[in-house]
């Protein structure tokens, strides 16, 4: 597409890959799922999207200059020389509602270019009516103040890629569940095999949701799994939560989860230490979690 380009740094044999989208969703789910399984990896970075549209901003790791949408490949070594190649799409932006179809579409055009296997999209999963055994009494009280200003927030500016449960399965999830979504039957029974439920009813929005939806329009397996997340903090369990569903469903996808599960702790323990940030505008924004940038 004219509006955004995939510029190849390298270029390698992605047959059969399999592509995780690392954008911003629901409690950063995506990108802290897309950030630790680079590093854990240590995936080589091969190419970027670009667009005149994009953030103007350089992301800075290690002195070296990125630009904010970028994407890593690595491969997963099996016994008897076995491989599966790993594709990794990661963004420090969440982009707007008006180019996340130019997204979506640019993404899977590559895929398919690249006859890729299919594309698993992390998202965080926002459970309505419930509350997790371990959260306490003041915790409570504070996310209905937080609700209370996102409501107003979200008055001015629709929230973009925000996953709504629907009343059948609101209330249901009391520890952090990962469900599943498919394009094409071939992904259902992937998730089936895995053992993984089908989220059956709601409404997704966002990059998710349109990658779903031009998934099967393609005929192109788009996967998403579902974690349960808050949608106010970066939530690390979660994102390690899909991480373990994903080696059910990635041949030889294995890593060390302990260094995520430390920086979740980490995290529910300063939650109420969160500091409402705002960005120009006044616009609040949820801060990364240390272990990322």
């Amino acid at each position: 597409m004219d509006d955004i380009q995939i510029y190849e740094y390298r270029r390698l044999d992605l047959r059969d890959s399999f592509v995780i989208d690392g954008f911003p969703s629901v409690g950063l789910v995506s990108t802290i799922t897309a950030s630790y399984i680079v590093a854990a990896l240590d995936m080589e970075l091969i190419g970027v999207m670009d667009s005149v549209y994009f953030p103007t901003v350089s992301v800075i790791r290690d002195g070296e200059p990125h630009h904010p949408v970028r994407f890593y490949a690595g491969d997963l070594e099996g016994p008897d020389g076995d491989w599966t190649r790993l594709v990794v799409f990661l963004s420090e932006f969440q982009p707007p509602s008006n180019l996340i179809k130019l997204i979506v579409n640019s993404v899977l055009d590559w895929a398919q270019e690249q006859k890729c296997a299919c594309l698993i999209s992390p998202e965080g999963l926002v459970v309505e009516g419930d509350i997790s055994p371990n959260q306490t009494k003041s915790e409570e009280e504070s996310e209905e103040d937080d609700d209370d200003e996102s409501d107003d927030d979200e008055e001015e500016e629709p929230k973009v890629q925000k996953i709504v449960t629907a009343p059948r399965v609101s209330g249901q999830v009391s520890e952090k569940q990962v469900y599943g979504l498919s394009s094409v039957q071939q992904g259902r029974d992937r998730l089936k095999k895995s053992e993984i439920p089908i989220f059956p009813e709601g409404l997704i929005s966002g990059i998710p949701g349109v990658m779903l939806n031009e998934g099967k329009k393609r005929s192109f397996e788009v996967t998403c799994l579902l974690a349960e997340a808050r949608d106010n903090i970066p939530d690390a369990r979660a994102a390690a939560t899909i991480i373990e569903s994903l080696k059910s469903i990635i041949p030889y996808f294995e890593m060390d989860l302990e260094p995520l599960y430390t920086e979740a702790d980490l995290l529910e323990a300063k939650m109420k230490g969160y500091q409402k940030v705002t960005k120009p505008g006044g616009k609040r924004s949820t801060p990364m979690p240390s272990m990322y940038g």
